[in-house]
């Protein structure tokens, strides 16, 4: 398996089949998956790893996760119709029923310690700070997190993690495209800025 392998794999994977606005449903896009993913993989850490995937949606990133050989996956999901698409995803891969759990419901009702979560949560775009709701659950579930926002809110998020006496380890930037998927997009394909922070925690989590 190599990145651009890995890269491939993600693109066979379904999509959305009517994405919500008020969920903020963007796929992630493959190339970005991989380089994420591959990033913490030669770090040593998915393999054999517990890892939880945040509003997994249709499973990119958890599915990733599995592909590298993460031990388990949480895939922690609100929405029904995505939670379908994923279990599709998950059929196609034929990936071991051990190997992962669907968690179906609010993130705030999942709290298994992890060793790592990996999550594309909603930009706060539709709900004001839905983005660090996310985050904050998060970090109280591993000590490590990657965790994708826009990259005009990047300072905001920095102090956000400063503030809870953490530290960024990494950063990544991308231009995310995403896809004439909803009612409210003009174009048929757009490229936004984005921004992936690995953050780290130095202190037990209990």
């Amino acid at each position: 398996m190599s990145q651009k392998s890995l890269s491939v794999e993600l693109s066979k994977l379904r999509e959305f089949v009517a994405p919500k606005a008020n969920l903020e449903q963007y796929v992630t896009d493959p190339d970005v998956a991989a380089e994420i993913l591959w990033a913490a993989a030669m770090e040593g850490e998915i393999e054999g790893k517990c890892v939880a995937d945040l509003g997994a949606g249709t499973g990119v990133l958890g599915i990733g996760a599995l592909i590298l050989g993460a031990g388990k996956v949480f895939f922690v999901e609100v929405d029904p119709d995505a939670i379908a698409v994923l279990r599709e995803n998950l059929s196609s891969q034929n990936i071991d029923e051990e190997r992962y759990e669907i968690v179906v419901g609010d993130l705030s009702l999942f709290s298994e310690k992890v060793d790592l979560v990996v999550m594309n949560p909603p930009f706060g775009t539709r709900e004001a700070h839905e983005d660090l709701r996310f985050l904050e659950a998060a970090m109280l579930l591993s000590k490590k997190v990657y965790t994708l926002h826009k990259s005009s809110t990047l300072e905001y998020v920095k102090g956000f993690v400063a503030k809870k006496k953490w530290r960024v380890g990494k950063e990544f930037s991308f231009s995310f495209p995403l896809k004439q998927s909803m009612k409210h997009h003009l174009k048929r394909r757009k490229l936004i800025n984005v921004s992936c922070l690995k953050i780290e925690c130095c202190q037990s989590l209990g």
